[in-house]
């Protein structure tokens, strides 16, 4: 898992192996996110071992980064369970969808769903060495006019890429480019391949940035807000 990520994971020494600080927070709260309804399944099972059928969607890239990697040792914790996980960065209907948990980017506005908080990362502008080289580094706000922004296409995603201008003041610049895309995994793979300038949590592209895959830019003019995750479940009554 290192190698495919490009980043360490985890800080070994003779007597003990350590979660680095990448990731931890992401993984500590998935593990309780999958117990917490491993112990429903158990209470609702009036004191018998956990069994049954685990429904669980989650936004692509946690599901593919965080999620998967977890689950065999999940499984092997509870082997009375099944596991049907759903890779999508479209926003479903629980119950119309018969998934029991949900894990999501973004703003949350079903108010009759329980939320539980994973985590939050900071958002960041990236593109490739490659494309860099071939179209320029953009140095102010009005470089991107020049430039590719790879945009989403689901509609719970933002319509321009907010900043801080030069003078402080808040303001939001259209995306203006070739391609739109509908999961972040996708569009990770095609900043990575050269297609444009991408909008992506930093967690997402860390390992990217740090082996020189993906170089952040704007950062004097990012605004610092935060894409945060949680994890939604239908909830009792």
């Amino acid at each position: 898992l290192e190698a495919r990520l490009g980043a360490r994971l985890v800080s070994r020494s003779t007597r003990r192996l350590q979660l680095t600080p990448e990731g931890a927070a992401f993984h500590d709260s998935g593990v309780r996110i999958l117990a917490d309804m491993a112990a429903a399944e158990r209470e609702a099972a009036a004191g018998a071992a956990p069994r049954g059928l685990l429904r669980i969607n989650s936004y692509v890239p946690f599901g593919q980064h965080r999620l998967i990697p977890l689950l065999p040792r999940f499984l092997e914790r509870y082997p009375e369970i099944s596991v049907e996980a759903v890779l999508t960065d479209s926003v479903i209907d629980l119950m119309e969808e018969r998934a029991d948990i949900a894990i999501r980017a973004g703003p949350l506005r079903e108010s009759r769903l329980v939320a539980r908080k994973l985590g939050q990362s900071r958002m960041v502008l990236v593109a490739s060495p490659a494309y860099l080289e071939s179209r320029g580094t953009p140095r102010a706000l009005s470089d991107l006019a020049r430039h590719n922004m790879l945009a989403f296409g689901f509609a719970r995603h933002i319509e321009g890429w907010p900043f801080v201008d030069a003078a402080g003041k808040s303001i939001i610049l259209p995306i203006v480019g070739n391609m739109s895309l509908t999961d972040g995994e996708a569009m990770r793979r095609t900043t990575l391949a050269g297609a444009g300038i991408a909008r992506l949590a930093r967690w997402h592209v860390e390992p990217d940035i740090a082996a020189g895959q993906l170089v952040p830019l704007l950062e004097d003019f990012n605004p610092g807000d935060e894409e945060m995750t949680h994890a939604v479940y239908v909830g009792q009554g």
